[in-house]
């Protein structure tokens, strides 16, 4: 099969689940990562957790107050450090 065929019966697939005329293979939930209690387990500062994410203080400001979530890599990354806090010093280390 050709990949402009298979990247066509693709886009049908998922215009035919967004129509709900069929259901996902798969759907995978991430749990939000509760961005203060990761920084405060870590007594670190807005700022501090800021530059070893490379983002900005505001971002950080917005997962806090729930106005955004992290997603993608930095959800990642947040799902690691929860889990193993040393992870963020090696981080910032870098």
């Amino acid at each position: 099969m050709r990949l402009f065929d298979e990247l066509k019966m693709s886009l049908e697939e998922a215009v035919d689940i967004k129509q709900g005329g069929k259901s996902p293979a798969r759907v995978t939930h991430y749990d939000i990562a509760d961005v203060r209690a990761i920084r405060e387990q870590l007594n670190i500062s807005q700022g501090e957790m800021a530059k070893a994410l490379g983002t900005s203080i505001d971002t950080i400001k917005s997962w806090e107050a729930k106005r955004r979530n992290p997603t993608g890599l930095a959800a990642k990354v947040l799902a690691t450090i929860q889990a193993n806090p040393a992870f963020f010093y090696e981080l910032a280390a870098h």
